[in-house]
């Protein structure tokens, strides 16, 4: 298989996914926009060259609807030979187009392209395409299907996570994220996003709370208990769990990943194109995968994906220098460091989407651009990416600092 490597990484700060958000009044498409011509602009991009856009977008309805890649392509002024294609692995969606982009670059079929995902949660509600897997009785029923929230706790119950735990880890996302920000780590790949006269609506991420501390965080209450009880998806997942005999539920708003929006973009390329182009290569992408999991407790895969993308990759876990784990909930990448023996000091280090929200489709994408900026900034080599997925899946990929 051809080589593949990632030439550059941007995204956009995060804002707050609600009316009162800093970027509740740009769309989706905006956002995408500025990812695109920063890419081409920071590398003098011939974008008649570029392929092919991949993107990840959860929610494809509204603004956010009928092929935003291709949109975005032609809003960003690229040449009409970039093609377009939009896609959704719920949360994995952003890492599976830069897997996707890999693919195709590997094949030898493809030389390059630029992918990524983009998601404004402030102006698409979260579900307002609708819920084939968690909205029909006769899945719910069949195949003990409960939301996300009630499998993250369940994992909590069944592993042992109490809330202290998770609130330590929150405050921690918070404070790495904090001190990130402070010591300048996302200036290589932040895009300020601006209104249309140019006036900077929002540089840094919005809900970083430095002041975030155990105290403030146990005054909020259990998220999904009452979700739990009358809703029935307590007994839905006891019913599939029998060993778990009581619902614990310690999750709440405060140690959970906010909702936001923001987009994301990186470009993947053939050896060949970079050359050809003048392009720089920051890292190879040496593996990825995804898999399924148990879709009651739905959030536990990533360790199994991590595994396959190691094994594929001839690696062990003791190879990986820096991973990047999506905080949907503080348990995942709680029970990820339990399960695969990983330290918390090689795990987001510059904290995470409890601390800075988490654009479903954007995410993934998010997080190569972060890890990739780490491994410079600290001279290390190789970084891993996972992320739970909706439905029970995860995946992972793993590339190696140039």
């Amino acid at each position: 298989m051809a080589e593949v490597f990632i030439y550059d990484a941007v995204r956009t700060p995060r804002g707050k996914g609600k009316k009162d958000g800093a970027l509740h009044e740009v769309p989706a498409l905006r956002l995408l926009t500025s990812t695109f011509k920063a890419i081409r602009e920071r590398n003098n991009l011939d974008t008649s060259y570029v392929e092919d856009a991949i993107i990840g977008c959860v929610t494809q309805v509204a603004e956010q609807g009928s092929d935003i890649a291709k949109t975005a392509a032609i809003a960003a002024g690229y040449s009409n030979n970039t093609a377009g294609v939009s896609l959704n692995r719920y949360c994995g969606s952003g890492l599976e187009a830069i897997n996707q982009a890999a693919a195709y670059v590997m094949s030898g079929l493809t030389d390059l392209i630029v992918a990524g995902g983009v998601e404004s949660m402030s102006r698409v509600v979260m579900g307002s395409d609708g819920f084939a897997l968690f909205g029909d009785p006769n899945m719910i029923l069949r195949h003990h299907i409960v939301p996300q929230g009630i499998s993250a706790d369940l994992i909590a119950t069944k592993y042992g996570f109490d809330r202290s735990q998770l609130d330590a880890f929150a405050v921690e996302s918070h404070r790495r994220a904090a001190k990130a920000w402070e010591e300048g780590r996302f200036n290589k790949s932040i895009i300020a996003v601006k209104d249309i006269n140019g006036i900077t609506i929002l540089d840094r991420d919005e809900m970083v709370r430095a002041d975030t501390n155990i105290q403030k965080l146990s005054t909020l209450k259990p998220a999904f208990e009452m979700m739990g009880a009358m809703g029935g998806y307590d007994s839905v997942a006891i019913q599939q769990y029998p060993e778990v005999e009581t619902m614990q539920h310690p999750h709440h708003a405060g140690n959970s990943s906010g909702i936001v929006d923001g987009a994301s973009l990186v470009l993947v390329g053939s050896k060949k194109i970079g050359k050809k182009l003048n392009l720089k290569p920051r890292a190879r992408i040496l593996s990825f995968a995804v898999l399924g999991a148990e879709p009651t407790i739905m959030l536990t895969a990533p360790g199994p994906a991590t595994m396959k993308a190691l094994k594929k990759a001839k690696m062990n876990v003791s190879d990986i220098d820096l991973f990047e784990i999506n905080e949907a909930f503080a348990v995942v990448p709680l029970r990820f460091m339990e399960e695969l023996n990983v330290s918390p000091d090689r795990v987001n280090v510059n904290g995470g989407a409890i601390a800075m929200g988490h654009p479903l489709g954007a995410t993934g994408a998010m997080l190569i651009g972060t890890v990739l900026d780490e491994l410079e900034r600290t001279n290390k080599q190789t970084g891993l990416v996972t992320l739970c997925v909706g439905g029970g899946m995860g995946i992972a990929t793993i590339i190696e600092r140039i």
